[in-house]
């Protein structure tokens, strides 16, 4: 890649972390501004990917969002990131795009959940219907800081839910790239039926209809993960093969 056309990649991905982050906090442009005490100006041109950054300045931007200089280089830049974590709705093709990635990267393929059940002892559905949601996400951020933690190159299937989850979240976007792996609402009641999992059809008729309503209210936090890629547009083998030339 030319050198040019390199620089504007890196401060585009910047940009678009700042603003993730900045949207997340529910500050206006002219608020970060004053609170990072930079000029709007710079702060828009820094969103955008434009023009040079200055270091300070872009150090006082991430200290007003309580955000790492760490954090908001992760996985951006040459080098492949040791970690990768896929996030997505179940039947976006998680574990089937990490396990064959996995293997062309010789790297462990984790699915997050199936580490939950054996930490628990038990299924997901007992978890949530004997322990409750606050037990279940005290066990995802206790498993994921281990997997986080541990030596080696991975590729993690997080659990669809893990975004709303915000510390957690926040946890897996510090210590892996985050890939969104989108699919339109049929795709996800297709795949999930095709592996013989009638949970999300049990008793609900409009069932693509709610699972609508899910993505469009989750879109939001998807799209903070570092890349974005339709599964219905390029398919398993594309998917898996676009991740292994990023």
């Amino acid at each position: 890649m030319h050198y040019s056309a390199y620089m504007d990649e890196l401060l585009g991905q910047i940009g678009a972390r700042l603003r993730a982050r900045r949207v997340q906090f529910q500050l206006t442009q002219a608020a970060l501004a004053e609170r990072a005490g930079v000029s709007a100006r710079f702060l828009v041109q820094l969103e955008k990917g434009e023009g040079n950054i200055s270091v300070g300045r872009l150090a006082d931007v991430c200290e007003a969002l309580d955000l790492s200089l760490s954090s908001l280089f992760q996985g951006i830049g040459p080098g492949r990131p040791e970690k990768i974590a896929l996030v997505g709705l179940r039947g976006a093709g998680k574990s089937t795009v990490g396990a064959q990635l996995a293997e062309k990267l010789g790297a462990t393929f984790i699915e997050l959940d199936a580490m939950v059940e054996r930490e628990a002892g038990m299924t997901l559905r007992e978890i949530f219907e004997l322990r409750g949601e606050a037990h279940y996400r005290t066990l995802e951020r206790e498993v994921l800081e281990r997997v986080l933690r541990a030596p080696g190159a991975a590729v993690i299937a997080a659990g669809g839910s893990i975004v709303t989850a915000h510390e957690t979240w926040r946890r897996l976007q510090e210590g892996a790239q985050t890939v969104w792996l989108m699919a339109s609402s049929a795709s996800h009641l297709d795949r999930v039926r095709a592996q013989g999992d009638l949970r999300p059809m049990e008793g609900r008729p409009n069932a693509q209809a709610e699972l609508e309503a899910i993505l469009d209210e989750r879109a939001g936090l998807y799209s903070e993960a570092d890349v974005h890629l339709d599964t219905d547009l390029l398919g398993i083998q594309g998917v898996v093969e676009a991740l292994v030339h990023d």
